[in-house]
């Protein structure tokens, strides 16, 4: 379990689902400018900032190679990190195939899992929540097949004029690959990351659960002492999580 303890006026900020390059480069360029801006207004006062997965629409690590573009929120978060600020990354269900690119050259860690960190004596657990709670069959039988290693190595043969442009247009189009879902409230009963939360607070306690991945602004009380929230995304509700004072609040930029 990872640690962190804020200073004093110190914040811990969380953000998710920008999928930079969706549609197309130029048309998520608006879009990263202003995740850009935001990057630089938390930067003043952010103790950690967690970013959740699916930062790019499509990304894929070849050995010498990474997608072209993003050069102005790569430049931010080396910038952050450059000035001792912890940033933490998750991988999404559109980053998946995310190695060591980020850790080696900008010194973020990247996790492909959920984790447990205590922030100011409260438990959290983090992640980008693909996969994750019953149902979503289809995505997680996708998903086994997409990180077998023997795939990757397949994948990774193709020149990646050809490798990308393909993963580009299979991240936009097939909605079984991608693993999205439409963005409306199903009601707690249906929502499966509410559910998955619920059974891991029968396991063990956690503060707070938060994750990505919906698309969905959400601010859902499990228990009297634990909260789920989801961060919702960069596309249309440009929306994020803001933890101060032990209390965690969904935001809007």
């Amino acid at each position: 379990m990872i640690t962190i303890t804020t200073s004093a006026n110190k914040k811990v900020y969380f953000a998710s689902d920008q999928h930079l390059g969706a549609p197309t480069q130029e048309a998520s360029f608006p879009r990263e400018k202003k995740f850009v801006a935001w990057l630089n207004e938390v930067k003043k006062d952010a103790e950690a900032i967690f970013i959740l997965g699916d930062l790019f629409d499509f990304w894929f690590e070849y050995k010498t190679v990474v997608p072209k573009g993003f050069v102005r929120v790569l430049g931010k978060l080396a910038e952050i990190k450059d000035a001792g600020i912890p940033i933490y990354f998750f991988v999404g269900n559109h980053d998946l195939w995310m190695n060591d690119y980020f850790e080696k050259e900008l010194n973020i860690p990247v996790f492909h899992k959920p984790q447990e960190f205590l922030i100011n004596n409260k438990k959290f657990l983090i992640g980008h929540g693909d996969g994750l709670g019953p149902g979503d069959k289809g995505y997680k039988r996708m998903k086994k097949v997409f990180t077998f290693p023997l795939f990757k190595w397949m994948f990774k043969w193709l020149h990646p004029d050809i490798g990308v442009k393909l993963g580009q247009y299979m991240s936009v189009k097939n909605k079984l690959i991608s693993g999205d879902e439409d963005a409306k409230f199903l009601g707690e009963e249906n929502e499966w990351l509410v559910q998955y939360c619920k059974k891991r607070l029968s396991e063990k306690h956690f503060d707070f659960f938060v994750f990505g991945h919906r698309h969905l602004p959400l601010d859902i009380k499990l228990q009297e002492n634990s909260t789920y929230i989801n961060l919702g995304d960069w596309i249309q509700y440009y929306t994020y999580g803001e933890f101060s004072n032990e209390k965690l609040s969904l935001k809007k930029y």
